[in-house]
């Protein structure tokens, strides 16, 4: 029997960021939503790191906050745009830690996270054309020390449980605003500013610019990140247990 703060694995197959949205659509349709979401996602992130390098030329504390309100912004708006399409996950390790606590299916996860590294991929080129630069710009900022391999770990651990928090206590309607928020202010409480996102890790490396980062680092970002979710996983099911998975496997 569930309630509210008692959801079953059933529930929350169809809500929000932890499971393929209430609309219940084909799996075409829930894949396009999650690649074109991740893809706006790093248009977001790139373009408005660009414009903000432009306009506030020798600031870097300002164009990192311009950075960070754009992103938070466009998650908001995203979410609010494909949650009830497909769930709006646009991060593999959010669909990873949904397939580990049993409410998404082995098959739609794995597409999932091919839609959206493509997505992603797409969108980088897209937001690099956009901004009057080659459409594959590999970067060359190396992002490499134990500080930024620490932050992605927190960054994910921390993203993961206020997504599951939410919606695991009824709360489903204000992930929205409660994902963009925190990482509108995790761009600034870690020294990563908080990637939390292996797709927008990958798109990142093809734009040399103020959000990029060089491919020789990505790796170890995406291995903390995935560590993030292997955490998030145990203190998910430390602090929110409920009964066993009541859906059907592939």
């Amino acid at each position: 029997m569930s309630d509210e703060l008692h959801p079953s694995d059933l529930e929350l197959s169809v809500e929000l960021e932890t499971g393929t949205g209430r609309l219940q659509l084909g799996l075409t349709r829930r894949l396009a939503a999650e690649a074109l979401g991740t893809g706006m996602l790093i248009v977001a992130v790139i373009g408005s790191g660009i414009m903000a390098s432009r306009l506030s030329t020798g600031d870097v504390g300002l164009q990192l906050l311009e950075n960070a309100v754009a992103t938070a912004a466009a998650l908001v708006g995203l979410i609010l745009m494909f949650g009830e399409v497909s769930g709006a996950h646009f991060n593999p390790v959010v669909t990873l830690l949904d397939f580990l606590l049993g409410t998404t299916r082995k098959r739609d996860s794995a597409l999932y996270v091919v839609a959206q590294v493509i997505g992603a991929c797409l969108g980088a080129m897209v937001v690099n054309v956009m901004f009057e630069l080659p459409a594959i710009d590999i970067s060359t900022k190396t992002r490499s020390s134990g500080a930024l391999w620490v932050s992605e770990v927190v960054a994910t651990v921390t993203l993961l449980l206020l997504i599951q928090a939410c919606v695991r206590t009824g709360r489903a309607n204000v992930v929205p605003f409660a994902v963009g928020l925190w990482i509108g202010g995790a761009y600034w409480f870690t020294s990563s500013t908080s990637f939390a996102n292996p797709a927008v890790t990958i798109a990142r490396t093809l734009s040399d610019t103020f959000a990029g980062i060089a491919p020789a680092s990505a790796p170890m970002f995406i291995v903390m990140q995935l560590i993030g979710a292997v955490i998030a996983f145990g203190l998910v099911r430390f602090f929110y247990p409920h009964d066993g998975s009541e859906i059907p496997s592939d």
